[in-house]
């Protein structure tokens, strides 16, 4: 059992509630063990979305309050179905079905402003946020393990370009909640969809009284190009999370667009010491154009803190099936898994891209060294052998251990999975493969998250 989910055990049940009215709405605030539990919509205009338990009001669509549960807590008494009806789960359903639609398969259709739609934003913050927010963590738990506390100030100034909802901002209140070191947060949310940046006020103000944190939000309501000339920085961290690939979607440069775009915001917002944080979804074509972006950013100038052990040109690019990503297993809740049955989704795991750049230099390998790998795949079991892929500063490769060559020195080789960070003592180096042999010594860095 992890931290996370000791912790969410442990955590007492609790209920806050708050009453507000304004223009018709009417929501009652409900939280459980600090997690935010539900979020209503009542009001199609003014498009206010605040955690609660609501009940939907006569002759009301269906579409505008089909908010649940936030953020999902692992302990057995929060894992219960919501108190949705049959008909208004399966219309949240369909909203989910299609905005899965657009952002996959039928990205030519997706709308520029697409959370403008109540019915597509309700669908998001519903199925989509719990799982987004948390795609954050691994970014911040990377900077955090730096000796040099890059996460340890008293007041962190942080920018979340491209925030919709809120998302990543959430995620980083949850990140800190958990920790015994609270920085002073002072965030700036940019989007240019005025309802999902109403929604971003009313859920950060909520998780931060709830959880205690001492925190603050301005809202800038622009384009992200724009943002550059609007917002006064520097910031010592910029979250850009699942906006760069609705970029120039279609065009044949892109990649090259991306990075003149990230550069020049960087440039003039990110502090020299700062992080930015760049998260894209694991789809294959999605996470490539990341490591194209990356490859350019180096180029010119930055430097990769994480997830890579390698600056250089990036190795999983070479090979056009092959793509960098994590794939890390999440237990939804109730409703999500009546969702992904009534829509053949699934929604099991945390798959995305991620990327922290730097300004200074600082990077892992400061604290694991050069000759460490990242595991980039999933255990490849076949008979007699177990393999998996490395990364690191020699680039992508195989690594494989016979069945018969399993010794108490190479055991931990067995329990390593996709993100793990490992070193090896007397590692057979084949030319196109590593071969762990009897002698090999398998040295977990850091596990997976």
């Amino acid at each position: 059992m992890d931290e996370e989910q000791s912790s969410n055990k442990s955590m007492c049940v609790c209920i806050t509630r708050f009453l507000f009215y304004r223009t018709n709405i009417f929501c009652q605030f409900l939280c459980f063990g600090g997690v935010l539990a539900k979020v209503c919509l009542l009001h199609p205009q003014l498009t206010i979305v605040f955690p609660g338990a609501c009940r939907s009001p006569a002759k009301t669509d269906l579409s505008l309050y089909f908010f649940g549960r936030l953020l999902y807590d692992i302990s057995s008494a929060m894992n219960k179905a919501s108190h949705l009806s049959q008909e208004e789960i399966k219309s949240l359903a369909a909203n989910v079905s299609k905005l899965s639609m657009l952002l996959t398969k039928d990205r030519e259709s997706l709308p520029a402003a697409y959370l403008r739609d109540p019915g597509l934003r309700a669908a998001y913050v519903r199925y989509y946020l719990p799982t987004n927010m948390k795609k954050v963590h691994p970014a911040l738990a990377d900077l955090s393990l730096h000796a040099e506390g890059l996460l340890s100030k008293d007041r962190l100034r942080v920018l979340d370009l491209g925030a919709g909802p809120g998302t990543a901002l959430l995620g980083l209140l949850a990140f800190f909640a958990q920790r015994p070191q609270r920085p002073a947060l002072a965030c700036v949310a940019v989007d240019r969809v005025a309802e999902n940046l109403r929604v971003a006020e009313e859920l950060f103000a909520a998780y931060r009284a709830n959880k205690g944190l001492v925190a603050a939000l301005t809202v800038v309501r622009a384009d992200l190009a724009a943002s550059e000339q609007i917002v006064e920085g520097p910031f010592d961290l910029i979250l850009i999370s699942n906006v760069l690939n609705e970029l120039y979607p279609f065009d044949e440069d892109r990649v090259v667009k991306r990075i003149a775009l990230v550069r020049s915001l960087l440039k003039r917002l990110l502090a020299d010491n700062g992080s930015c944080i760049i998260i894209e979804p694991a789809l294959r074509e999605i996470a490539r154009d990341l490591h194209g972006v990356r490859d350019g950013l180096l180029e010119q100038g930055l430097l990769v803190y994480s997830p890579c052990l390698a600056g250089t040109r990036c190795p999983a690019r070479e090979n056009p099936r092959d793509w960098c990503h994590e794939d890390i297993p999440w237990d939804p809740p109730a409703l999500i898994k009546e969702i992904d049955r009534l829509t053949g989704l699934r929604k099991d795991s945390l798959k995305f891209s991620y990327l922290v750049l730097r300004k200074d230099g600082r990077s892992l390998t400061d604290l694991f060294g050069r000759d460490s790998f990242r595991v980039v795949s999933e255990p490849l079991v076949t008979k007699g052998k177990l393999e998996f892929y490395l990364c690191g500063a020699k680039g992508r490769k195989l690594v494989t251990r016979l069945d018969k060559d399993r010794t108490g020195a190479n055991r931990f080789f067995e329990v390593l999975k996709r993100g793990a960070i490992v070193g090896f003592e007397r590692l057979a180096d084949e030319g196109t493969r590593y071969k762990i042999e009897p002698t090999t010594e398998v040295i977990i860095h850091k596990h997976a998250s």
